[in-house]
């Protein structure tokens, strides 16, 4: 069954290597679309934001957002002409642009409450942004926070792969949209991102 709202992911710094639970959405639901930066490694704020934008209108429909880590930041970073056609968004792991001089472009990150339903998921030990500031971003977005324990950056190296429980998320966050049922599982890939 395909998806009446289209899915779109988007990775963080570096992508979402084989195994992570992104990439296994990718594959498996149906008409899921991933964004393609041309640059992981130096990012840039401008480029991320007009490459997911461009993602956006081509889906031409209401979509919903599954972000990883700086991927997080591109989405809240959108203009409002953008978030206009965004139904929902799920943020995992996002990142401190502070922390890293390599991120610093996404730094400061926007306060304002997002004009649509978010999820924020974070860990308590996630070496990438303190949960403390995990939890303001929530605050400061109006999303609904999901604080995991000892989870790291929910991401491969963290031991989070299919990761059923963010699927269950994003049904519960698309409501009664029909997202589509995983056809055969994938095996979990033992490759670190």
């Amino acid at each position: 069954m395909a998806s009446s709202t289209p899915v779109i992911i988007v990775p963080g710094w570096r992508d979402s290597g084989p195994g992570h639970w992104q990439t296994l959405w990718a594959d498996r639901l149906p008409g899921a679309r991933r964004v393609r930066q041309d640059d992981w490694i130096t990012p840039s704020r401008a480029a991320w934001v007009r490459t997911l934008g461009e993602t956006i209108e081509a889906a031409g429909a209401p979509v919903v957002l599954v972000a990883h880590s700086l991927g997080c930041m591109a989405v809240v970073h959108l203009p409002a002409d953008l978030r206009d056609r965004i139904q929902g968004a799920l943020l995992v792991a996002p990142a401190d642009p502070e922390r890293r001089a390599v991120l610093s472009d996404f730094a400061p990150a926007p306060c304002e409450r997002l004009p649509y339903r978010s999820i924020l998921v974070a860990s308590s030990n996630d070496p990438f942004c303190p949960i403390r500031l995990a939890g303001a971003y929530a605050r400061s977005w109006g999303s609904e926070f999901v604080r995991l324990q000892d989870a790291g950056h929910i991401n491969v190296e963290s031991g989070h792969g299919e990761w059923p429980l963010g699927l269950a998320l994003l049904q519960s966050l698309a409501g009664d949209l029909a997202l589509g049922q995983a056809a055969t599982p994938h095996p979990v890939s033992s490759t670190q991102e």
